[in-house]
């Protein structure tokens, strides 16, 4: 007998027919680790929860109403959801890409070790025992990296098709930040290329009445994700959020914390804000 397919690497999450312009997107807290990814680790499995956006899922699920939310089960270390699978893909993970070819253009990502296939995490410069064949790379571009982007795409298609425009809210969680009053959120458009200013100043407003400290594309500008599904001219806007792991995880940044309710509602707040916003866009444009 065939070994059953493998579970699929998301879940979406919502009406089939859109109740809201707004899609959520959580690419980055899937703690799905493979057995064949397991095999070729050079560190334990417990260190590489912190390329995981820990728990963040457990934000989004607990402050999603009517939007549609993409959220990927598979963890970030198998495919990277937010890289491109052209750009993104590192030489030294990557045996289907030449080196020379590279040499370069390799994106800032890609020299850090945090390309489409992550190299660097657990304290190794290389987690991984040999280098992945092209065809094991090709597989997961398209069993996980493909299948995610078209979900989004289809969600935010039909959000555009019934309300003329679309806002995709990809969310997300960091380490905390250094300095005296680092920012607990930053907020990220592409300079201003993936999101109306209207849409980013109105969370920058929403979030900062919650109290918390915020910066703008510094240093989370926003990665492929936005620059795929972003076309703010044809009113399909995309913004990108990312918050600081200590308003919702406990002490040791593993569970979640006595801060996650808080966090919930003020992610909630937002939501409503922007679904009010663009709803509003429609309405207006719909009467001039």
């Amino acid at each position: 007998m065939d070994a059953p397919p493998p579970p699929p690497s998301f879940r979406r999450i919502g009406p089939a027919v859109p109740r809201s312009p707004l899609v959520v997107s959580v690419p980055h807290a899937g703690r799905d680790y493979p057995a064949a990814m397991q095999e070729l680790l050079t560190v334990p499995l417990a260190r590489l929860t912190g390329l995981e956006d820990r728990f963040v899922d457990a934000v989004a699920g607990g402050a999603l109403g009517e939007e549609v939310m993409i959220v990927a089960t598979r963890a970030r270390g198998w495919i990277d959801l937010n890289r491109s699978p052209v750009r993104d893909r590192d030489p030294q993970v990557d045996a289907g890409v030449e080196p020379r070819a590279f040499a370069g253009t390799a994106s800032d990502k890609v020299r850090s070790g945090i390309g489409l296939i992550p190299r660097r995490a657990g304290g190794a410069d290389n987690m991984w025992r040999r280098k992945l064949t092209a065809a094991e790379v090709a597989e997961r571009i398209a069993r996980d990296h493909a299948p995610y982007h078209a979900a989004l795409a289809a969600a935010l298609e039909a959000a555009h098709a019934r309300f003329g425009t679309a806002l995709l809210v990809d969310l997300h969680s960091m380490p905390p930040l250094p300095g005296a009053t680092p920012a607990r959120i930053v907020l990220g458009d592409r300079y201003g290329h993936s999101c109306a200013a209207r849409f980013t100043d109105l969370a920058a407003r929403v979030l900062r009445a919650s109290g918390v400290t915020l910066a703008v594309n510094h240093p989370y500008a926003g990665g492929h994700i936005l620059n795929s599904h972003a076309r703010p001219r044809a009113g399909m806007h995309a913004l990108q959020v990312e918050i600081d792991r200590t308003l919702y995880l406990d002490d040791a940044l593993d569970r979640p914390g006595p801060g996650l309710a808080a966090t919930v509602r003020m992610v909630r707040d937002l939501l409503d804000a922007l679904n009010d916003a663009v709803i509003g866009d429609t309405r207006r444009i719909a009467a001039e």
